[in-house]
């Protein structure tokens, strides 16, 4: 079955409506550009909302040891996405200790990964447009196309413009076996919409059964 993450959960409402609705990660952003951006105690209140249940995945643009140290001394994180710092991966990992998932903008085959980098799971979205102010959350789909005859290096998950009326398809159309979802289950930018989070899931679930 199908893995989903919700990213950029930022209030209570999104993270009980993603832990009820069956998702297998939840994400937390740190990066302040992002108006899904929470502080490490935003972060730890939310997540203190339930013991246990899905792994806590933060994502960082750019981090230097200093910044995930002080988010890790407020909240309990299981995995570290990542944006850049590709020369510090095997570093951070160690450091830490915990999975590195490494964030991959895709515009043509050329930009498909061949090597983890030190990463245990790469997320494959567009490249963001011009002007963007986040490498993230840009609510771009690449063509995916590009994935077929792709030997991935590890782990991977689709994201970047996935919405509950196209997961399906593009489980379908990818082979994905886990999807990431921030924006496409939003209401207004940054402010997540209930009924969306639980169709997105139970969409993706259902495609990949």
């Amino acid at each position: 079955m199908t893995q989903v993450k919700i990213c950029g959960i930022n209030d209570p409402v999104a993270f009980d409506t993603a832990i009820e609705a069956g998702a297998d990660w939840v994400g937390f952003v740190f990066f302040p550009p992002s108006p899904r951006s929470v502080t490490p105690q935003a972060a730890a209140d939310l997540s203190g909302r339930m013991a246990g249940g899905p792994p806590r995945v933060g994502l960082f643009v750019e981090p230097t040891v200093a910044a995930i140290t002080q988010v890790l001394q407020s909240v309990k994180l299981d995995v570290l996405q990542i944006y850049g710092a590709l020369d510090r991966l095997g570093m951070i990992r160690t450091r830490f200790g915990l999975p590195i998932w490494r964030a991959v903008g895709i515009n043509a085959t050329a930009d498909l990964p061949t090597a983890s980098l030190g990463a245990d799971r790469l997320v494959l979205e567009a490249k963001p447009p011009a002007r963007a102010t986040r490498p993230g959350g840009n609510a771009t789909m690449f063509d995916w196309a590009v994935l077929r005859g792709w030997s991935a290096p590890v782990a991977w998950v689709l994201a970047g413009g996935l919405t509950p009326g196209n997961v399906a398809g593009a489980i379908r159309a990818t082979g994905a076996d886990a999807v990431d979802v921030s924006s496409g289950v939003e209401h207004t930018a940054g402010v997540k919409d209930a009924s969306l989070i639980r169709s997105f899931i139970a969409a993706a679930k259902a495609a990949g059964a």
